[in-house]
């Protein structure tokens, strides 16, 4: 079969009713998934997997697919309006999300999110299209030290979200790394700060720490002065993006974009990673830099741009290569085996109208994303004028709930807890959380690929130079540590000066 009629065929599979309809079936259930939490993207497909069984092949890999996409941007509702991340990666959307809904523009932010996603989502599939060729091939050349130079690199990018004071960014990090070894070692099987507690071996799960840090001391904080968030209650969900707002951010849309598809090629990352990557560097190379972290349009746009621009590229690995990009491809790669295919180069020989069905049902998810993420966004955006008092017992009740769902575990729900009081004693002491999740996401990868390449040099440190890509990633943390370097002295410098000027004025005065 020549390529147009691969192309022909593959459209006409798609162009069915019936498979527009499960497509779109998946992103409505993925979004709504996403926005519940304690939910994620990942539980849903998983639980949509058994649907798909009785299905022919290319609806059921279609709807899994919808609820993956749909899955990803619906973490972003409760990210924005609750505060509480429906999936990790929605995690740096709260950063500026979150403080946007407490102005009164909550519109503005769910809109911003779901046009950034929109776009990302598309531009993902298209480099899934273009180059799943190449970029597998790259990908494959990653071991151990390779992903050790890009986990020490992917750390720098604490200090892009640390606020005013990297002393304590680094500090939180430092409380994230510490309990990241919490459980089971990797590499060696014995226990570490388990403190004979069963529960412990397996670590802490992550869901419950995200909830916890995130989630909980917003509502400690208004248990303890419940007055001061009466007074800001309605009115939070009216506000519009507008197309300046929108093109000042394009450019960190199609960065966040290109980062998402870097990360998403190679297994194992994530799109938590790329998200805070993304975040990062929109905010290093911004004019508005300075309000990041206090409700900056342009820091959503670049979360959800990171965050979503991992979706279509996780699947270069799997259906070029036949490996499974992160947890969600590792559930769809049953779908394709339950059905009689086998992901990798044998799949675009005998199956090509299949591959490319998969492709146009791609490009199509991204507008079926647009259409059903605008009708979501007008629904969920009222809880921004719940009142406050019955929100927050309702965001509880929810995040227990669902914590609980995850393992059917109360000690899932006691770790929610610590942590949310670990939160809300950072949230007093003004320590941000962004940087103890990160090292908390990183901190496994971080150790167990220093570890593994270790074992495999014998001890010896050269292997962390032993080719083209762990060098160039030396280098770009090196610069990303110069320019954090200077930009701190920078910072520090002007702050000396504007309380040098405060205190001469009254002299003057005087």
């Amino acid at each position: 079969m020549s390529l147009l009629e691969s192309v022909a065929a593959g459209f006409a599979l798609v162009m069915q009713w019936e498979s527009l309809f499960f497509l779109a079936t998946g992103v409505a259930v993925g979004v709504f998934a996403g926005a519940v939490p304690g939910m994620s993207a990942t539980m849903a497909v998983a639980l949509t997997l058994p649907f798909t069984f009785a299905l022919p092949p290319i609806y059921g890999i279609l709807l899994l697919l919808g609820v993956y996409k749909g899955g990803i941007f619906g973490g972003s509702i409760p990210a924005i309006l609750i505060k509480t991340p429906g999936t990790p990666a929605s995690s740096a959307t709260a950063l500026d999300g979150y403080p946007l809904a407490e102005q009164g523009k909550a519109g503005k932010a769910l809109s911003m999110a779901l046009y950034s996603s929109c776009i990302a989502d598309f531009v993902s599939n298209i480099a899934l299209i273009m180059f799943a060729g190449w970029l597998a091939l790259f990908a494959l050349n990653f071991g151990p030290p390779e992903f050790f130079t890009l986990i020490v690199f992917s750390l720098t990018i604490i200090a892009g979200v640390s606020g005013d004071s990297l002393l304590k960014g680094i500090v939180a990090a430092t409380l994230g790394l510490m309990l990241a070894t919490v459980g089971l070692d990797f590499i060696g099987g014995t226990e570490r700060f388990t403190f004979g507690s069963v529960e412990m071996r397996g670590g802490l799960n992550f869901i419950a720490v995200l909830i916890g840090l995130f989630a909980l001391p917003e509502i400690i904080s208004y248990v303890r002065n419940p007055r001061e968030r009466d007074a800001s209650v309605r009115g939070l969900g009216h506000a519009s993006l507008t197309r300046a707002e929108f093109r000042g951010s394009l450019k960190s849309i199609f960065r966040g974009s290109a980062i998402g598809v870097f990360m998403g090629s190679i297994p194992g990352i994530g799109a938590a990673p790329s998200a805070f990557l993304s975040y990062s560097e929109a905010r290093r190379s911004s004019p508005n830099r300075d309000n990041f972290g206090k409700g900056e349009i342009e820091g959503v746009a670049a979360a959800e741009a990171g965050n979503n621009g991992v979706a279509g590229a996780t699947l270069i690995p799997l259906l070029s290569l036949g490996i499974p990009g992160d947890v969600i491809t590792a559930i769809i790669i049953g779908a394709f085996m339950i059905h009689g295919l086998t992901p990798g180069p044998l799949l675009f020989e005998n199956h090509a109208d299949l591959v490319y069905a998969i492709f146009i049902g791609l490009i199509a998810s991204s507008f079926l994303l647009l259409i059903i993420g605008s009708v979501a966004i007008r629904a969920f955006r009222y809880i921004a004028d719940v009142p406050t008092n019955l929100l927050f017992p309702a965001v509880l009740v929810l995040c227990i709930f669902g914590v609980y769902a995850i393992n059917n575990s109360i000690f899932d729900v006691l770790v929610m807890m610590a942590m949310g009081l670990i939160g809300y004693i950072m949230l007093v002491l003004r320590f941000p959380a962004a940087p103890f999740l990160i090292a908390f996401i990183l901190g496994p990868l971080l150790e167990n690929t220093f570890r593994q390449s270790l074992l495999m040099s014998g001890g010896s440190l050269e292997i962390f130079l032993r080719g083209p890509i762990t060098v160039i990633f030396w280098c770009l943390t090196v610069a990303s540590l110069y320019f954090i370097i200077r930009s701190t002295i920078a910072a520090a410098r002007i702050r000396r000066q504007a309380r040098q000027g405060s205190e001469t004025a009254p002299e003057q005065k005087d």
